[in-house]
């Protein structure tokens, strides 16, 4: 009888840790719910007057980002450029205020080709089209807000020579 008790309560605790087991494990996979996941967004950007040849390259950045030089964006896509309009479209985005940088690497160098005084001479461009003068536009002149869901945006490629013409 004793051999069989003992037996009983080891069969039992075995039966209780194995029960905490699968709920613990179950609580661990269980997946998220519909309120847990943060929203996510799809952005579409449709970059206009692309010419023939090359990578557009293009960066979305927070306004931190878009600050500090040789900052890492929050996405980015290199995509061969179709002449006309290239349409790259970037994937869970987290939603929030963004500024959009473009360029048309023509020769394919992973480089922004510039001339003695700075300006581009490659097609450049900025979310709503704004427009430099002598340095890239402010975070306020380029900002845009991206909520959950899906969003688009176009912006129009130049070239050094319209920095000057603009004027």
């Amino acid at each position: 009888m004793h051999g069989f008790m003992k037996a009983a309560r080891f069969g039992l605790a075995s039966a209780g840790l194995l029960l905490a087991g699968l709920v613990t494990a179950m609580t661990l996979v269980q997946p998220a719910r519909a309120d847990e996941a943060a929203p996510a967004a799809t952005l579409t950007i449709h970059v206009e007057n692309v010419s023939k040849g090359g990578i557009v390259r293009l960066g979305l950045y927070d306004e931190h980002g878009y600050r500090t030089e040789n900052a890492k964006p929050v996405a980015s896509a290199d995509i061969p450029a179709v002449e006309g309009e290239t349409v790259i479209v970037l994937r869970d985005v987290p939603p929030g205020t963004y500024a959009i940088e473009t360029y048309q690497d023509v020769n394919s160098n992973d480089k922004m080709d510039l001339t003695w005084l700075g300006l581009p001479l490659e097609p450049y461009g900025f979310s709503r089209d704004a427009r430099p003068i002598l340095s890239k536009p402010g975070f306020a002149k380029v900002k845009f807000a991206l909520q959950a869901g899906e969003q688009a945006q176009t912006l129009h490629l130049r070239s050094g020579v319209s920095i000057l013409a603009s004027k």
